[in-house]
């Protein structure tokens, strides 16, 4: 019996201990990008001039302002689970 308790107690430890090697998983260097987000691909395959298939309709590829006020329209219609459900 107490040898049960002191492989369970053994385990434990070594479970515990486990944990304390996993290196931390941080980006020293901060977020990179390489072009803007607003800046569009470089292969121009919508009719829009530029863009991909999985780009919204509406939105001009370069344009900032235009880019905001697609990510708005899309917090506020497809994320908003408030106004989905009306």
């Amino acid at each position: 019996m107490k040898r049960a308790a002191a492989v369970i107690a053994a385990l434990g430890a070594a479970s515990l201990l486990v944990a304390c090697g996993e290196k931390p998983q941080t980006n020293a260097e901060g977020v990179k990008l390489d072009a803007a987000p607003w800046s569009g691909t470089a292969n121009g395959t919508q009719k829009e001039g530029g863009g991909t298939a999985f780009t919204a309709p509406g939105w001009k590829v370069g344009d900032k302002a235009s880019w905001q006020e697609e990510l708005k329209t899309r917090a506020q219609n497809g994320q908003n689970e408030y106004t989905r459900t009306q």
